[in-house]
């Protein structure tokens, strides 16, 4: 469904004059920043263990193959590392990433003046803060999971809509 609203374009892959017609998958729309700031039309949800964006879709759209407006709207491009891993996946990321998941991913400190709930990342030293807060590789990884998996859906009330403009959109392109 998603691709079939790209553009075709001639295409030579092997430079002899023979050429064929193939997808532009290089063809990219983007949302209008009024409706991505526009609350009304999103709701927030918190991606749940081993959800993929296709049984999000199927939950919420009644169709699996709107995936991709999951993944549009939150600028997700690549769904391996942009995506929540399961717990396995989560382990053996660990373990490839790190020889010691316990060791010192860096040391943390609070914002001094203003809003004193932000964290500010001091590096890997924290002999001028004695008294900063170590963050482990282990929970440097789990809070960029947890980051992520606060995801925007596009109420279900707009989906018809936004797939026609999206179509628009793609049919539109020179190339």
């Amino acid at each position: 469904m998603y691709f079939s609203s790209f553009p075709t374009i001639p295409y030579d892959s092997v430079g002899n004059g023979d050429f064929k017609m193939v997808t532009n998958l290089l063809k990219r729309v983007a949302i209008r920043s009024k409706v991505k700031s526009n609350v009304l039309v999103f709701d927030t949800y918190d991606v749940k263990e081993g959800e993929t964006p296709e049984i999000i879709a199927d939950k919420l759209y009644d169709d699996p193959q709107l995936h991709w407006v999951i993944l549009m709207m939150n600028d997700i491009t690549d769904r391996y590392h942009q995506w929540p891993m399961n717990n396995n996946q989560f382990l053996t990321h660990i373990n490839d990433k790190y020889d010691n998941p316990q060791g010192t991913h860096h040391y943390e400190i609070n914002q001094v003046s203003g809003d004193t709930t932000i964290k500010i990342d001091i590096g890997t030293d924290n002999t001028s803060h004695p008294t900063a807060t170590l963050i482990t590789n282990w929970n440097y990884e789990e809070e960029r999971q947890d980051d992520i998996r606060k995801i925007r859906l596009l109420d279900a009330r707009y989906i018809e809509d936004f797939v026609a403009e999206f179509e628009e959109m793609m049919g539109e392109s020179l190339l």
